[in-house]
């Protein structure tokens, strides 16, 4: 593997172990010319499904694209990298499991948003109204009400009031 700092195509493993999940195995690095350290993530290469835009477009998956929305409807919320990425996660381990070749943009933005919902009702808000598109403060409004009644439901149902 290139080593990042010195362009040096080998390196030695020096530590492995399973990260995250178990989806991807961490590797501690050294490269063999300038002996810095560096750290590779090797993961089973799956093979997602085509995305089909609003528009009919299609364009292939893009772990980075849905990590980055899910960061930043997250962002300065009392959330982990952790649990980003776990959500992520899910939504890809759903997207698979479907086994079809292609699966529409807002399938993705749903699985998202229903992760979130679960995960940080801030988060939820914020990621529900740019995927969404609210277009006023009604439509935000009414998913506010929404998301309490919800939570009303849940504490009801779990003996919480």
């Amino acid at each position: 593997m290139r080593c990042p700092f010195c362009g040096h195509l080998n390196s030695r493993v020096v530590d492995s172990r399973q990260a995250s999940d178990g989806a991807a195995v961490r590797r501690r690095r050294e490269c063999s010319d300038c002996e810095r350290r560096f750290t590779s993530y090797e993961r089973v290469e799956e093979v997602f499904p085509q995305i089909i835009k609003g528009d009919g477009s299609r364009e292939t998956y893009d772990r980075v694209k849905a990590t980055r929305g899910v960061r930043l409807a997250c962002s300065k919320r009392p959330i982990s990298t952790k649990a980003i990425d776990e959500v992520i996660n899910r939504v890809e381990r759903r997207l698979l499991e479907q086994g079809s070749r292609e699966v529409s943009s807002d399938w993705i933005g749903s699985a998202l948003t229903s992760e979130l919902r679960d995960l940080d009702p801030v988060a939820y808000i914020r990621f529900a109204s740019v995927y969404r598109g609210f277009s006023d403060i009604e439509e935000f409004l009414h998913e506010l009400r929404d998301l309490d009644r919800r939570d009303d439901a849940k504490a009801i149902s779990s003996g919480e009031e």
